[in-house]
């Protein structure tokens, strides 16, 4: 008995071997005729900054109780296809709907920093809240707002002159290659 038993397992085992090797086959097959060079996946787009991290505070010295400059800002995994890079930094907590901070549109896209106070060179400055092209500091009129620092990665230079968010958002509609976003948060 046990040696049948034996048997049977054997010939099981067999059979099941053979049934998932050519099951394996008929399922590998097909993906062998695919060609090599399938859909790209992009490379991972990030935005930081050294004076804050992602959903921490940014530093009293970039709001409007301390000097009001640009943080510093760093730019990894841009893609080698971009033309153009467009930043956009808003506060959606505003009282009255969504504030402009700052839009940067144009920038070359081997621009790799935005350093603290400055503005990225061959790059066009939009329009903000305000209506002029100048960095607006976080000042929030109460409890903490959160600031996006958006960054867009396109295929395209931009044909804008002085445009707002708005504009510069419309236009750049199906020309992004990639984005990444870094939040910030600020109270008096």
């Amino acid at each position: 008995m046990k040696k049948i038993l034996f048997g049977l397992l054997i010939i099981i085992l067999i059979l099941a071997f053979l049934i998932n090797r050519s099951t394996v086959k008929q399922l590998v097959k097909p993906l062998a005729k695919q060609p090599q060079s399938a859909t790209i996946i992009p490379e991972s787009m990030e935005i930081s900054s050294s004076a804050f991290k992602n959903n921490q505070p940014i530093p009293k010295i970039y709001g409007c109780q301390g000097k009001g400059i640009n943080p510093p800002l760093e730019f990894t995994g841009i893609p080698k296809e971009a033309k153009s890079l467009v930043l956009i930094v808003d506060d959606p907590d505003a009282p009255m709907g969504t504030f402009v901070h700052w839009v940067i549109y144009n920038i070359p896209p081997q621009t790799l920093e935005i350093a603290e106070n400055s503005f990225p060179k061959g790059a066009i400055a939009g329009l903000n809240s305000l209506g002029n092209t100048d960095f607006v500091a976080p000042c929030p009129p109460s409890g903490t707002h959160r600031y996006f620092f958006k960054l867009y990665a396109l295929n395209t230079i931009l044909n804008l002159e002085k445009a707002d968010k708005k504009a510069v958002e419309e236009v750049m509609k199906n020309k992004i290659i990639n984005t990444a976003q870094l939040i910030g948060l600020y109270s008096k």
